[in-house]
């Protein structure tokens, strides 16, 4: 059986590209990922190995889908989380594991010795266990991320997403426009970039859209952009105007403390129209992007 290793490169360069025609199909595949995971698949137990009935006289039924709850490991060395999270269906068993650098409050007296981007590796399994596939996991969790958030941005009228709001400069703040752009162009007016400072990530996240060559095809050529951050004069009041004229705000930081004050949306002038919310960059207890 063939074992496929794919790069980091690799797998960029299979979905930087994708028409909008494929990027709805590739919709229609995790949105029935999603389906199954969520209503519970079930097998009988004797395909399972479990054997016997209730005794009713039904089947017993075994998940058909697991996926235990995420582990994760300190390194003393690099001061990195180490994330490990397996996942088994009846089509076969994966085993990503991620680690990256992470901002903490219980850390905050032994900071990260190094800064480390999220990368790491997704290992595929047939269901008798034999390797499938080795692929690199950083474009691939940040294109998948923002695929499933999309799910969510496309039930929503297109006339009602002229503004994105986006908090984070990384790669699933990248792919986030990306794939809206791509499948929303003509209708997004505005993005919002939020970042703590303008760093070369700001610069190069925002050239990645000034000079894509697909702008002018995908219909988003007169899409703005701007960078917003902590360092202007009138940052409260520019962040406070931008989330108001929002329709979608997407949040993908390991911020420990909320992004912005939540009396902006519950005020008057706030509940005037709906927004989308979508927050991705949370995946510690102690992490909060949005406040409560």
């Amino acid at each position: 059986m063939t074992l496929t290793v794919l790069t980091d490169d690799q797998i960029s360069g299979l979905v930087s590209n994708l028409t909008r025609e494929e990027l709805q199909r590739f919709m229609g595949v995790l949105s029935g990922a999603l389906h199954e995971y969520s209503t519970a698949t079930t097998v009988p137990a004797e395909a399972a190995g479990g054997g016997g009935s209730s005794s009713g006289g039904k089947e017993n039924v075994v998940p058909e889908i697991h996926q235990p709850e995420r582990t994760s490991i300190r390194s003393s060395a690099t001061g990195a989380t180490t994330l490990f999270m397996p996942s088994s269906s009846s089509v076969g068993t994966g085993v990503k594991v991620v680690t990256l650098t992470s901002p903490s409050a219980d850390e905050e007296n032994e900071p990260p010795k190094e800064t480390i981007r999220p990368t790491g590796a997704i290992t595929l399994f047939s269901p008798h266990g034999t390797p499938l596939g080795f692929l690199h996991a950083s474009t691939l969790t940040a294109f998948r991320t923002a695929l499933a958030s999309l799910l969510l941005i496309s039930k929503r009228d297109p006339s009602h997403l002229k503004t994105f709001t986006v908090f984070g400069t990384g790669a699933q703040a990248y792919w986030h426009i990306r794939l809206s752009l791509s499948l929303l162009g003509p209708h997004i007016r505005q993005i919002n970039i939020l970042s703590r400072s303008f760093s070369p990530a700001v610069s190069s996240l925002l050239n990645s859209f000034l000079t894509c060559p697909l702008r002018e095809t995908e219909g988003w050529s007169s899409t703005q952009f701007s960078i917003l951050t902590p360092a202007h004069n009138e940052y409260s009041r520019l962040l406070e105007e931008q989330l108001l004229d929002s329709d979608v705000i997407i949040c993908c930081t390991p911020s420990t403390t909320p992004l912005w004050d939540g009396g902006v949306l519950t005020s008057h002038e706030g509940r005037q129209k709906g927004r989308l919310i979508v927050a991705v960059g949370s995946y510690k207890p102690n992490m909060q992007e949005i406040p409560q």
